[in-house]
Parts: structure tokens; C-alpha cells; sequence
């Protein structure tokens, strides 16, 4: 359908689906001035982050998979639907992704960001964002097998186990690819004395971490020298970073065993058999697979662009009427 939009609003990029078959990727950022007037979103805003004045407040709309600024993202996702794809919230279909472990309240908030606007859709519906994920990485949800997915996100990992459409198991963890960056800056600032930056810890999580140690890589980056407080260069070794994560690895190990073993012996026969697989910008960190692979001892299936897969599962519930039942209204469900 021309006029649909399949929308999953994650706390680092904002996807939307077009009803033209048009992928949108930004960043889910907003620059605000006047304490409430939108200066500049997405890409443009993001390459603010910790270089704006004062007077220029930059921050992120999504904190923990929730909504934590309505009105800005409300006006942000309006400004991405017509001018970025150039179309129109009126009378369009709409579904929303939302994360499973979060309250129906907290739910109904991403369906309100359009059934409660001025600009009416035709409809809202919502989906869980796991059961997207695999529809995106073209898995039949609806047959009495067992799916692992695991969505690395950048402030959440959701673990779910998925069979007959519906969620067996899910767990949504409170920590993500942020978690990383921010244990990467404390690393170097506790045993190198240099203080960088988020951005500076992102670059060098995606261009020289791994989950597993020995990539044997490097990377000149320039932060500020604790002692002497000047600007400094150094050049970090993939192995440091490593370092610096090992631990974050670890309770990503830990969580996805703790599911494993929750896990019906049927549906554990299937993922055995299918392996798990990995959805979200965070999957993408080098070796992370590997690891995975050795401490389940099951084969882990990564996917092309997997922080874009929810946003492809969205587009095929919106298209696709094998699957328009896993998008459903709020309205039904709330305060029954």
C-alpha cells in the first residue's frame, strides 16, 4: 500500500518502512533550542551531539526502548514522513513496533504518538518488535517451531523465543551497544588517563572492537589528557578494547544461557537445529557471533543490515496478508 508506514523507533536510529517499498535509517536524535523548539533532527542533529552550545540541547527521544520525550518525537516522525519520504500521515496504515517487555501503557504511548495527533491515520497498529525481527530475516513465525532471536539495540537486548506466531519466552535486558561505548571511555580513562568521547568510543567499538580477543588492529584517536588536561593522540589496540567490554560480553552470554535453559525440551530441539539468530545495530560488532556460537555450543545466524530487519518485518505485516494478524489495535487490549 502506497500510503503505509511500518515504524521502529529505536533509542540510536529511527527506521521507517514506506509504503513504496523505501527503507528511511536515521538517527533518532533531536536538537532543541528555546527549551522547547525543534532546531535540527536526525542525522543533522546527531552530528551535534557533544559539540553544541549551550544554548543547543541535544538528546535522544527513546531511553531504555521507551518513550522518555513525546512531543518531540511526535513532531520528528511527522517531519520524517513528509519530508524525507514525502507522504502523508492522513488516512495512512500505520505499525508501530514495540518492545515486549515494556507495560501496556508504555506500549499504548508509540501507538498514541499517531492516534493522538491532529493529523489522523486511517489506522494504528502495534507489533512486537520481536516477532518483526523475524519476519524480516524471512522466518515463517506462524509454524510450530521454535525461533531464537536475539535483538542486540543500543540501551536494550531483547531475548525472545518465538513459536505459532506468539511469544514462548522474552526478556528485555537494560543494556545494549550504549553500555558498551560508555565502558570503553571508562576503560581508557581509568588505565590510559585519556578522556573521550561517546562518538570517540562508537568509532572505536565498530572499526576495531570484537567480541573475541587477538584482531590485532589499531586505531589513532584524540581525547584529553587526564594529568596534564591538553588534547593528546593515542593510538588504541583492538585488544584494549576488548578489554574494556569483556564484561558487557559476558552478560550478554549469561542472559542468552539463562533463556536457553527456560526453554520447552521441544522448542530447544528446534533452535538447536535452526540456531539462534541475531537481529539489531549492536550484532554487528565483530566476532560477536563467534562467541556466541562457543558459549551455547549452537550455530548463530547473523542477517545483512540487521538493524533494519524489524523495520522489513513491519513492511511485510503492513503488505503482506500472511502476516497482517501480527499487527494489532491497543484499544482492544488496555485496561480490560
Amino acid at each position: 500500500m502506497a500510503n503505509s508506514y511500518g515504524i521502529d523507533i529505536g533509542t540510536q536510529n529511527l527506521k521507517i518502512y514506506g509504503g513504496n517499498s523505501q527503507l528511511t535509517n536515521i538517527k533518532n536524535t533531536i536538537a532543541i533550542v528555546n527549551k522547547n523548539q525543534m532546531y535540527s533532527y536526525g542525522d543533522a542533529a546527531y552530528s551535534m551531539f557533544e559539540k553544541a552550545p549551550d544554548t543547543i540541547e541535544v538528546s535522544f527521544p527513546i531511553v531504555s526502548g521507551v518513550i522518555a520525550d513525546f512531543d518531540n518525537m511526535q513532531t520528528m516522525l511527522f517531519e520524517v514522513i513528509e519530508k524525507n519520504l514525502k507522504g502523508k500521515v492522513k488516512g495512512s496504515d500505520i505499525v508501530v513496533a514495540v518492545p515486549t517487555d515494556i507495560t501496556e501503557v508504555e506500549k499504548k504511548a508509540f501507538s498514541d504518538l499517531f492516534s493522538k495527533s491532529k493529523t489522523k491515520p486511517h489506522s494504528v497498529r502495534v507489533c512486537e518488535k520481536p516477532i518483526a525481527c523475524a519476519i524480516g530475516m524471512g522466518l515463517d513465525v506462524s509454524e510450530p517451531t521454535g525461533v531464537m532471536i536475539v535483538d542486540l539495540g543500543a540501551d536494550t537486548t531483547e531475548i525472545s523465543v518465538i513459536s505459532l506466531g506468539g511469544l514462548v519466552l522474552s526478556e528485555l535486558l537494560p543494556f545494549g551497544g550504549n553500555q558498551i561505548d560508555e565502558s570503553i571511555v571508562t576503560h581508557l580513562k581509568r588505565n590510559y588517563n585519556l578522556v573521550i568521547g561517546q562518538k570517540t568510543a562508537m568509532q572505536l567499538k565498530e572499526q576495531i572492537g570484537s567480541a573475541l580477543k587477538g584482531r590485532g588492529e589499531s586505531l589513532t584517536v584524540v581525547g584529553r589528557d587526564v594529568v596534564s588536561g591538553l588534547p593528546i593522540e593515542m593510538e588504541i589496540a583492538s585488544d584494549v578494547i576488548y578489554e574494556a567490554i569483556k564484561t558487557d560480553l559476558e552478560s550478554f552470554c549469561t542472559n542468552i544461557k539463562l533463556i536457553l535453559e527456560k526453554v520447552p525440551p521441544e522448542l530447544a530441539k528446534d533452535i538447536v537445529h535452526s540456531g539462534i539468530y541475531l537481529a539489531g545495530g549492536t550484532s554487528q560488532l565483530h566476532e560477536i557471533a563467534t562467541l556466541f556460537t562457543e558459549v551455547t555450543n549452537i550455530k548463530v545466524n547473523e542477517c545483512e543490515n540487521p538493524e533494519e530487519s524489524c523495520a522489513r518485518g513491519l513492511g511485510a505485516v503492513l503488505n503482506d496478508s500472511k502476516y497482517k494478524k501480527y499487527g494489532y489495535s491497543l484499544r482492544t487490549r488496555i485496561f480490560k
